[in-house]
């Protein structure tokens, strides 16, 4: 249940980073390392100038550098140009700076981190929880997403037997779901609590996670009852365990309550870098 994108810390630095199943790898922006190693006003810049010059000698770490898109500070996914743990290193010796050998612990940590959660899964959550500690959230709410990540991986691997393909698939599921309870697709929700790329259920207060939690646990009882073999048929069964938790909803607004919120994790008070952490 790692996360296989998201921000990485070194000292309070963000360093974008992907995990690369193909090749096992943690792929990290290039820029993104610049920035920490030189404290450069235009990391960006300092690269470009870096790269002709490695070119122009020949350094085959720059022509083993490939380009992938990833979050950028605007909201926007852009190309980015990205490097593995060892081209980094090499990086690292072209680039004078007196944190080389504490980023040298640092990505070294990092990759043990995601090798010992494979092992053992659990790990991911323990991080999962001090990252929302340290961004700010309640202990209260942390307990609700996390228990949020678990019947959602319920669902998916509901899905994944279903024939449900990741990726497209997944997110029409999850967008006619969110629809069907809150009225609103996924991205006229983000717009409603004014978000762009962040992830909308860190964005969610305590009662929107239970609503939203109530239409997948729902959805999976139904799904593993009906035994849908494929998308469309999963599709109905999405719309119906939603609609469970549309009722719900409705019920707590007919009671004078309110499920629906237009704050996001800041407004509501919590130090919140959303990004940073994904999990669906």
């Amino acid at each position: 249940m790692a996360p296989k994108n998201g921000i990485k810390l070194f000292e309070r630095k963000q360093v974008r980073a992907e995990w690369d199943e193909g090749s096992q790898k943690w792929l990290f922006s290039v820029v993104d390392v610049v920035a920490v190693l030189t404290e450069s006003t235009d990391p960006a810049a300092y690269w470009r100038k870096l790269k002709e010059r490695l070119k122009a000698e020949g350094n085959q770490t720059v022509t083993n550098c490939h380009g992938l898109k990833m979050l950028a500070p605007d909201g926007k996914m852009r190309l980015t140009d990205v490097a593995d743990t060892e081209q980094i290193l090499r990086l690292i010796q072209s680039i004078p700076s007196k944190k080389a050998e504490p980023f040298k612990i640092w990505l070294a940590q990092v990759g043990r981190e995601r090798i010992d959660e494979i092992v053992d899964p659990e790990l991911s959550i323990d991080r999962a929880i001090q990252n929302y500690r340290r961004l700010g959230y309640s202990e209260n709410w942390i307990n609700q997403r996390i228990k949020s990540i678990e019947v959602r991986k319920a669902l998916t691997d509901e899905w994944d037997k279903s024939g449900v393909k990741k990726g497209r698939e997944y997110a029409f599921l999850t967008d006619l779901m969110t629809k069907t309870w809150s009225g609103m697709t996924i991205n006229e929700y983000k717009k409603h609590k004014n978000l762009k790329k962040e992830n909308l259920r860190d964005n969610m207060t305590n009662l929107e996670l239970i609503i939203n939690m109530l239409a997948e646990a729902t959805t999976t009882e139904l799904s593993v009852k009906n035994k849908p073999e494929n998308l469309e048929q999963s599709a109905v069964i999405a719309h119906k365990g939603a609609n469970v938790a549309k009722n719900a909803r409705l019920e707590i607004e007919q009671q004078g309550g309110k499920v629906i919120s237009s704050q996001n994790a800041k407004q509501l008070g919590q130090r919140n870098k959303p990004k940073m952490i994904d999990f669906q």
